[in-house]
């Protein structure tokens, strides 16, 4: 059985991350370049795809694990009869290749430890050539290569690389596994203990400027900052895919490319917490990956911006928990959604409010795509939820295409740019006003997912956030407690109430932990902020030990479901703390 998703941590150098367990496993490695699908590991928790394991060799009486200090150095204690040893894990950021360290030290008595590793590549199809090479083993296949270099001595059995080794109290035996191109050069070894210390110094040099007090929001952004592609300034979703929604269910998405619909609550996150740069190097992603015909506007990139991310099963791989099909590529890349463009105007609004220097090539393409939109916001969509049933005019599309609208008009009349600021104010209040008339359902006191439907949706708590209505509009406070009554699930909101063929996928999925942190927003503008911190203290608490969201829970389980560790919740509690 693999671990509970909440089991994992994350280290990460910003262009590459992995997953690492309580019980000493690494169970996922993603790598970026996605065209040479160089995954040392394929599923969580799955050693047939994948794995590497440092842990004693008997019995273990207790496990403590934690991150050094506003750090991605991630320590975890083992504690057996024998004494007790504690495993470093960190990936430095050096920009060369990726390395995960991995250091064993030695804290009490004597421990023997075992150190397996399955190596796999192409999604756990491909079994490498491994040989010794000198000190250290290196494995080759196709395209990806990795080197292990190792303080102590390996062996081979049955595909799997093994060292049985002892360490006693104030010893250390370092690990150190690269990859790289298999026809490109070797990249320089890494001394081990040095690069956990490099690498705990350069994370801390990060987050210095945030004056967030907050652990749970610094470890958020620090999070975030993992999540970055750094060659591009790209923040990718999650680091996985295919983590279940439902265990044992279908929803099982990848997750590993960048949302344009995260842009202005990435900027938001960011900006408030003082990291310019970051929202610089995002800001000028979102401009490249959308740039040229706005009819070809995509909701998702790459992390270099690539737009072919054809979506396949692969169907070799078990599933985490058997939950089938595991794919990667993701067809909602083709959808078309309305909110995109609001969700791109707004950011850009918002980089000119913080004084981000403002590209010179912007508000062209900005205005090519308000005069896309002019003449697409009346058509039906897929929406936020990226359903995969048919189009329709889904509220919470139309109120961020008024979005677009209005912070065009507004861009144009603050900041003197140029444009018919009329214009767009005539576009936005024709769209406000059918919203009013069609999205709204006046016996149940609701606006309603789409028009003409009596079904709810999370995202219409939103509509105070991007200034649709005022908090306190009665509208808005009717919505809230609309949804509180018919999507909430013992205290945590679901995206919507889910039917047989309703989105075209069979029901069932955890509470989306992004609205959740939505309600506590909506309720902290309405100006009931002792129900928002209530609210919003509960749902910091459904963080893991070393302080990470999934996107969804369970409440029937009590577990972590969903792609892990999960950018946009982490980006949800940043900006409720943010307000609140």
């Amino acid at each position: 059985m693999p671990l509970p998703i909440e089991d994992y941590a994350v280290i990460g150098d910003t262009q590459t991350a992995a997953l690492v367990g309580r019980d000493g496993s690494i169970d996922w490695l993603c790598l970026p370049r996605f065209d040479s699908a160089a995954c040392f590991a394929a599923l969580l928790g799955d050693a047939r795809n994948g794995r590497w394991r440092i842990a004693p060799t008997g019995g273990v009486q207790r496990v403590e694990r934690r991150y050094r200090e506003d750090t991605l150095v991630l320590e975890t204690d083992f504690h057996t009869e024998d004494g007790a040893i504690r495993v470093v894990d960190c990936m430095p950021p050096r920009g060369e290749a990726p390395d995960i360290v991995r250091l064993v030290q030695g804290l009490e008595g004597r421990v023997e430890v075992d150190m397996e590793l399955i190596l796999r590549f192409d999604y756990g199809r491909t079994v490498p050539w491994v040989r010794r090479h000198g000190d250290y083993l290196l494995a080759v296949a196709g395209p990806a290569a990795a080197r292990l270099d190792s303080g102590v001595r390996t062996r081979g059995e049955d595909r799997t690389t093994r060292a049985t080794f002892a360490v006693s109290a104030g010893e250390e035996v370092p690990f150190v596994l690269t990859w790289y191109s298999s026809h490109e050069r070797e990249p320089k070894p890494v001394p081990a203990a040095a690069a956990v210390a490099d690498t705990e110094a350069w994370w801390r040099d990060w987050i210095a400027p945030c004056e967030a007090k907050d652990p749970l929001v610094r470890r958020s952004l620090l999070t975030l900052k993992a999540l970055t592609y750094a060659p591009t300034g790209g923040i990718v979703a999650a680091a996985t895919t295919s983590l279940p929604e439902k265990l044992g269910g279908v929803r099982n998405w990848d997750y590993r490319f960048c949302w344009v619909r995260d842009a202005s609550l990435t900027l938001n996150a960011l900006l408030g917490a003082g990291f310019v740069d970051e929202a610089t190097a995002w800001r000028d992603w979102l401009l490249r990956a959308v740039a040229g015909d706005p009819r070809d506007a995509q909701i998702m990139y790459g992390p270099a911006s690539e737009r072919w991310l054809v979506e396949v099963e692969l169907d070799w791989l078990p599933g985490y928990e058997d939950s089938r099909p595991v794919r990667v590529g993701n067809a909602a890349s083709e959808q078309f959604q309305l909110d995109v463009y609001g969700e791109l105007m707004d950011a850009m609004l918002r980089a000119r409010e913080h004084g981000m220097h403002p590209d010179r090539h912007a508000w062209h393409l900005q205005n090519a795509m308000l005069e896309f939109l002019e003449g697409a916001w009346d058509q039906p969509d897929e929406g936020i939820w990226e359903v995969r049933g048919p189009r329709r005019h889904f509220v919470h599309s139309k109120v961020m295409a008024w979005v677009a609208f209005d912070r065009a008009a507004t861009t144009i009349e603050r900041f003197g740019v140029k444009g018919d600021a009329a214009r767009w104010r005539r576009a936005a209040h024709a769209i406000h006003r059918e919203v009013l008339d069609y999205g709204w359902d006046e016996d149940r006191n609701t606006f309603t997912q789409f028009y003409g439907s009596e079904a709810l949706d999370a995202a219409l708590l939103l509509i105070p956030r991007v200034g649709f209505l005022p908090g306190h509009d009665p509208r808005v406070v009717g919505t809230i407690e609309a949804i509180r009554r018919e999507l909430v699930q013992d205290g945590f909101v679901l995206r919507y109430a889910h039917e047989e063929g309703h989105d075209g996928l069979p029901p069932g999925e955890g509470a989306f932990l992004p609205c959740s942190f939505w309600l506590a927003d909506a309720l902290a503008m309405a100006g009931r902020r002792d129900e928002a911190r209530e609210l919003y203290d509960r749902l910091a608490g459904l963080a893991n030990d070393v302080g990470l969201f999934s996107e969804e829970y369970d409440v029937e389980t009590g577990r972590l479901v969903g792609n892990f560790p999960q950018a946009f919740t982490h980006l949800a509690l940043v900006n409720s703390a943010q307000l609140l």
